[in-house]
């Protein structure tokens, strides 16, 4: 943990400086693209942590493994804070760009069940009292919504929308410039090790608890 504590901090204060100060104006959007820093390290962690609950659910389901269903529960409460945020700040970014704050566009459709798919998993786990039948519905249904992962990356490709394409690639050249691009990784970086120490902080509550209750 205090090494994510490091890296949180680092990554953090750059990226906020980098992008906030250092990064130009784009040269359509103006100063109001800078809201991207806080938007697209949202959305980027509302899939990871999704894909990471899946592969937790797998984890639980087919090797037993019981810490699993425990990261993989403690995980959806943050995956949907990062998916609430990421569907407010582009709320905020497009009523400037697009002149509305919302439109069914598919990106923002698909986002929006993944909210809802987070919100589900929370709800059925409470609602089972049996832990591992709740456990193991509660991955069941995880998995099921993973379909919407995919659907949400490739959306702007499959269909027609008002959503820019990506501009962060991993086998070919980012689509934007440097001096912008180093503060967003930086800032992605923060995020995901926000996500990594507050799941921890979360389990050693609940250990803590389980400990104290014996």
């Amino acid at each position: 943990m205090p090494y994510l504590v490091v890296l949180l901090s680092l990554s953090l204060a750059y990226g906020l400086v980098g992008g906030l100060y250092l990064a130009p104006p784009d040269y359509l959007q103006g100063e109001g693209f800078r809201i991207l820093y806080v938007h697209v390290p949202c959305a980027f962690l509302s899939l990871t942590v999704y894909a990471a609950m899946a592969f937790f659910a797998v984890s639980g389901l087919v090797w037993r493994l019981k810490l699993a269903f425990r990261m993989m529960t403690e995980s959806a409460g943050i995956g949907a804070l990062f998916t609430f945020l990421a569907l407010l700040t582009g709320s905020l970014w497009g009523k400037p760009m697009w002149g509305t704050f919302w439109i069914w566009d598919a990106r923002l459709t698909s986002e929006l069940i993944l909210l809802f798919l987070y919100l589900g998993t929370m709800a059925l786990h409470a609602a089972i009292p049996n832990r591992r039948v709740a456990d193991q519905a509660t991955a069941v249904l995880v998995l099921i919504g993973f379909v919407d992962i995919p659907i949400i990356h490739y959306s702007v490709n499959w269909w027609n929308t008002l959503h820019q394409g990506s501009t962060l690639r991993l086998f070919a050249p980012s689509l934007i410039d440097p001096q912008m691009l180093y503060p967003l990784i930086a800032m992605i970086v923060a995020f995901a090790a926000y996500y990594a120490l507050v799941l921890l902080l979360r389990l050693r509550c609940v250990f803590a608890a389980e400990l104290g209750a014996r």
